[in-house]
């Protein structure tokens, strides 16, 4: 039995055409599974020039009663910290939303870097300050509702441009993986969180199966020996990790302490780098390479990293370093 098909059997997943490559598992799971589209039902909703925050700060955008998923978000406009509009998303009627998020590091962007424009397949900015977009499949089987709102001290009369659409009666697939339908993405955050040098700290607890969509950080430090510190993945209640990556900006695909500067890839990017204030943002998908699990998910990191008694980096001394994290799963 080949990886994927092992790690579903374990995760509880189905694959179409488990023996293709990643690359081909979606157009497989198209022909064989998702042919059949009675009922299937595109739906939008639109706002053009309008001023939503009048009536409440928090701005209902979207309200789709049905089943079926969100798979594409798009917001204009124009007005001071553009990037710290708050995003919302309500599930099957929740009180609280399982998505509640900063909008630029919501697709991996922090410390307002204006770079632009760049994309994604699953989001990017186009535009400045707005042109931000998000193609993340948010399931849902009662209702979704999508609200915003503006970033203290923006008036309330200031007017937004939206496009929120997705797909009704439809099952959800993600890097060719049909999920199960009681599948639900949610938001695990860390926000301003100060790490002690060498400490370990936790991304997200998740306690029974599911699947890593994305990972987006933004931190800043003193130095940048804080990189050397090792994403880890703890599955299944294991007390020892799987190590994800050798360094931190290797997580994010990058080497040397990103020393050739922004890029945006379709797995990872840097969104932000400044040697003034040792500071970074970034995004990592993990659709090519997923990271699924059962029985419960702790995600780390480390600021800095230490084996035996070598202090790893060009010092050997990182330093207290300030993280925000987002961290997005599928979970069932």
């Amino acid at each position: 039995m080949d990886r994927r098909a092992f790690s579903l059997s374990l995760a509880g997943l189905s694959l179409t055409g488990v023996s293709a490559s990643p690359y081909r598992a979606a157009a497989l799971a198209t022909t064989q599974e998702g042919t059949n589209f009675t009922g299937a039902t595109t739906f939008t909703h639109v706002g053009k020039e309008e001023q939503p925050f009048l009536p409440h700060a928090e701005a209902e955008l979207a309200n789709q009663k049905g089943n079926g998923y969100l798979d594409h978000m798009w917001f204009g406009g124009d007005f001071p910290n553009y990037t710290r509009l708050r995003l919302r998303i309500y599930v099957d009627g929740e009180q609280a939303p399982s998505i509640d998020m900063e909008l630029g590091l919501g697709v991996g962007v922090g410390f307002a870097d204006p770079a632009a424009p760049w994309g994604t397949e699953y989001s990017g900015i186009t535009g400045n300050p707005s042109g931000i977009f998000l193609n993340y499949r948010i399931p849902f089987s009662k209702s979704i509702r999508v609200t915003a709102e503006l970033p203290a001290g923006v008036p309330r009369s200031t007017v937004f441009w939206w496009i929120i659409r997705g797909l009704e009666n439809h099952h959800v697939e993600v890097g060719g993986f049909i999920l199960p339908e009681r599948a639900r993405l949610r938001l695990h955050k860390i926000e301003d969180q100060e790490v002690q040098p060498l400490d370990e700290f936790d991304l997200c607890r998740v306690p029974e199966a599911g699947m890593v969509f994305q990972v987006t950080m933004a931190a800043r430090s003193t130095s940048l020996e804080f990189m050397e510190g090792q994403m880890r993945a703890y599955i299944g209640g294991a007390r020892e990790p799987q190590f994800l990556s050798s360094g931190l900006e290797d997580y994010f695909l990058g080497t040397y302490y990103f020393n050739r500067g922004l890029y945006h890839l379709p797995q990872a990017g840097l969104t932000h780098r400044d040697e003034k204030d040792s500071s970074f943002s970034g995004y990592r998908f993990h659709v090519i390479d997923p990271i699924l699990f059962s029985g419960g998910l702790r995600l780390a990191c480390r600021c800095g990293e230490k084996r035996s008694d070598k202090v790893f980096g060009p010092y050997g001394k990182p330093f207290k370093t300030t993280y925000t994290t987002y961290t997005w799963t599928y979970e069932w």
